[in-house]
């Protein structure tokens, strides 16, 4: 299965390359319509910037959008390398601007070329990570003696409580990605000595899960 990892949050750096500055943001997106928003958005922030160039992917896999702008830099300089950063990353369901401020040194093709990806992967090395994948909600009522232990056994298999309603027993609703949902049941029955199981609630395909 495709890991299909996306930014967690938005994130933004800045790099100085003979004296212009060159401004990378970045965010999560999962349309077309919403990258262009975010464009827009820094567009409208960065509007006294010499250029503001866009790119992204949108999907992942076979099914991605992929589009770049060089925004007035000259053609191939700007929006090509920092796509061709961002298709190198892995990452999808991704936007980036690079917003350029002229520092009054021209810095060549080649230096565009090499400034506007510098400015891409200084963006990836300080991004934080989510993936999306499929994951399930589980319920399961446990003792209280083996809350705790239960915890820990959550925790082990990549879950994540998100709700505890104690009474008679605990009820403890989960969620784990889909494959650990498979490890994590005959792990329960075992601890528990066959007494405790659990219940899927549902399924989610497109859940974002930080890493």
């Amino acid at each position: 299965m495709i890991q299909k990892l996306l930014p967690a949050r938005e994130v933004r750096v800045e790099i100085e390359v003979k004296k212009s500055r060159f401004i990378a943001s970045a965010a999560p997106v999962f349309s077309v319509e919403a990258a262009r928003d975010f464009i827009q958005r820094i567009k409208d922030e960065f509007s006294d910037a010499s250029h503001n160039v866009p790119a992204f992917l949108v999907g992942h896999g076979a099914s991605v959008i992929a589009h770049s702008s060089d925004d007035g830099e000259p053609g191939g300089t700007a929006g090509r390398p920092a796509l061709a950063v961002l298709q190198g990353s892995g990452l999808g369901d991704v936007v980036v601007v690079v917003t350029r401020y002229f520092g009054g040194i021209r810095l060549g093709t080649g230096g565009l070329v090499r400034a506007y990806g510098d400015a891409v992967r200084a963006l990836l090395k300080a991004m934080p990570l989510a993936e999306k994948t499929t994951t399930q909600v589980v319920h399961m009522a446990v003792s209280y003696p083996l809350l705790e232990r239960v915890r820990l056994l959550i925790s082990a298999n990549r879950g994540e409580v998100l709700e505890e309603t104690f009474a008679a027993d605990i009820a403890i609703t989960a969620r784990f990605p889909l494959d650990a949902v498979a490890e994590f049941g005959p792990d329960l029955l075992e601890l528990s000595n066959g007494r405790h199981a659990l219940s899927v609630l549902k399924t989610d395909e497109e859940t974002i899960v930080p890493l």
